[in-house]
């Protein structure tokens, strides 16, 4: 069937005021990770009363509806827990209350990002007024928990325990107007050494862990500080950019370079009139294309301090229950991912928004000074669940969402109601698009 790019412009404006309010409800039931139940019923409650086909919630609390019952499956996911307030005195304006004008709806996690799930609800109900439900897709809707405390884990779930496989998924997080990639993926490194304790008056006597780790972050900081020369004993990270030393330096390049730094550090002691007997680290490691949890680690382990001290390097794990109760554990490592430029996916989407907006980004006038100053297709700075779709299971993933990447995490988050409007449009274009491109 042709897309009427009209028609579904004008439905998406007339489901404004619908989206705004569906926002600030969302923003008034507060749901940090594990704690989404309220949020979680109220989209089910939202997917029902506009008309999808099923809505429920899964063992792990995620919130899921489909409309259409085609063979294809398209996934549009937004995660729907937020992260704290953090220090109250910053914000301008109560964060659950929230506040809305004529460009803004104010609150926490309206960027960051309960935009993303309110526009793709009325994209699939778009899909369904205007008749371009086919035999041939269902679109499917998620909200999903956790993503703050361990992006990707709930996906993890769903398509090891629920087998939910889309044929691709389209993550709603903020995205600036743009269509993104892919983004770099990331670890969480324990270090560990030890030592012998013994009393502070006669440090000699024993063996301080906390020297011996001294050692270590100043071998990490060369690592992530350090050029690649030849010459240089400790490479730094920005060799993954150099095809000497990377087969995927090219999209290394795009996504941008890898970095470690230590984020928090830890010790034993029998007292403060004592020696140190051990002493441990934690890393957050970003990574860029070419890297993978092995050679990371492997990259610690090798470093001239760690090797001298035999310091023992690990990953952390996650295991945290749910809201409903239910802990599904994994390895705190969100793989690098990145769809390419010609993918079949990107392509979809590039002419899905592109046949409603043009060839460049939009957005309030407040934002535009940002989003021309940046290319319409790009990549994300932060983790998305696209680490478990894409990056463990080859889900062709792709991003466009409403809201400001650097409004996450903020104090005084807004989003922006243009934002709402133009992804509801472009989320109901993009099946019949994708399926019929992927017809010929």
């Amino acid at each position: 069937m042709a897309v009427d790019f009209g028609k579904i412009k004008t439905a998406a404006e007339g489901y404004a005021a619908d989206m705004n309010k569906f926002l600030r409800d969302l923003i008034a039931l507060p749901g940090e990770s594990c704690e989404e139940g309220p949020k979680a019923k109220r989209i089910k409650e939202e997917m029902e009363k506009v008309g999808f086909n099923k809505a429920w919630i899964d063992k792990q609390g995620n919130v899921l509806g489909e409309m259409g019952t085609g063979k294809t499956l398209i996934a549009f996911d937004a995660h729907i827990d937020t992260v704290g307030i953090g220090n109250r005195d910053n914000w301008e304006f109560d964060p659950y209350e929230g506040f809305e004008n004529d460009v803004e709806i104010g609150g926490r996690g309206t960027s960051d990002q309960l935009g993303g799930i309110v526009s793709a609800v009325y994209g699939a109900k778009i899909m369904k007024d205007l008749d371009m439900l086919s035999d041939e897709y269902t679109a499917l809707v998620t909200g999903t928990v956790q993503e703050e405390d361990c992006d990707g884990n709930c996906w993890l779930y769903m398509i090891e325990q629920e087998n939910i496989k889309p044929d691709f998924m389209v993550s709603t997080e903020p995205t600036d107007g743009g269509i993104y990639r892919g983004q770099r993926g990331r670890m969480e490194i324990r270090v560990e050494v030890t030592g012998v304790s013994c009393h502070g008056s006669a440090p000699e006597r024993g063996d301080n862990a906390i020297y011996k780790m001294a050692e270590i972050l100043l071998d990490i900081e060369k690592l992530n500080e350090n050029d690649a020369a030849d010459s240089t004993e400790i490479k730094g990270l920005v060799k993954m950019l150099d095809e000497k030393y990377n087969p995927e330096w090219k999209e290394a390049n795009f996504l941008g370079r890898g970095t470690v730094t230590t984020s928090q550090i830890f010790y034993t002691s029998p007292s403060r009139c004592a020696v140190a007997d051990s002493c441990a680290i934690s890393l957050d490691r970003r990574m860029t294309a070419g890297e993978t949890w092995e050679s990371c680690i492997k990259e610690i382990e090798d470093l001239p301090a760690a090797k001298k001290h035999g310091a023992k390097v690990t990953m952390y794990k996650y295991s945290r229950p749910s809201w409903t109760g239910l802990s599904y554990e994994q390895e705190c490592y969100f793989p690098t991912w990145v769809i390419p430029e010609d993918h079949e996916v990107t392509k979809a989407l590039e002419e899905s928004y592109k046949g409603l907006y043009g060839n460049d980004r939009i957005g309030p006038e407040r934002e535009m000074a940002k989003r021309s100053a940046r290319p319409l297709t790009d990549k994300w700075t932060f983790s998305t669940n696209g680490v478990a779709t894409m990056g463990r299971h080859n889900i062709p993933t792709i991003g466009f969402g409403p809201g400001a990447e650097d409004q996450a995490h903020a104090p005084n988050e807004v989003s922006f109601k243009q934002d709402l409007v133009t992804c509801a449009a472009v989320y109901a274009a993009l099946p019949t698009i994708f399926v019929e491109n992927h017809r010929k």
